[in-house]
């Protein structure tokens, strides 16, 4: 929609370096639409800290943080962790699929076809 030409992203020019986490934030926002998954955002009041996505599953509430590439450090994560205690936690970014108790890690090429079945809900897709 932004017309953006595609050597923006495929050749790392300074522009996609500069909103490569925004623009991944559209594509997951994109995905979760796609798959009926309504989605808000969190911050506390403080306004310290963000969580990119916070959706709603069969069984709670789980914050969805994005991650454009493979540093996936998550301050905000945690500090929404500590404060809400969630079963588990999201991560979606450029690593592969890992899976702790606390947090599940997604690859975003995955993010749309095993968000669902993280987070308990049934789609026809």
């Amino acid at each position: 929609m932004s017309s953006l030409d595609p050597a923006v992203v495929l050749e790392r020019n300074e522009l996609f370096t500069n909103f490569k986490g925004a623009m991944t934030e559209q594509f997951v926002l994109q995905e979760l639409v796609a798959y009926g998954i309504e989605s808000g955002y969190w911050t506390p009041d403080e306004g310290i800290s963000e969580v990119d996505f916070v959706v709603q599953g069969r069984s709670g509430v789980y914050p969805l943080e994005v991650k454009s590439s493979t540093n996936t450090k998550a301050k905000s994560l945690r500090v929404y962790v500590d404060e809400y205690h969630p079963q588990f936690s999201i991560k979606t970014s450029l690593k592969n699929f890992s899976d702790s108790s606390a947090v599940h890690t997604l690859p975003l090429y995955a993010l749309g076809q095993k968000i669902t079945a993280e987070i308990g809900l049934n789609t026809n897709h």
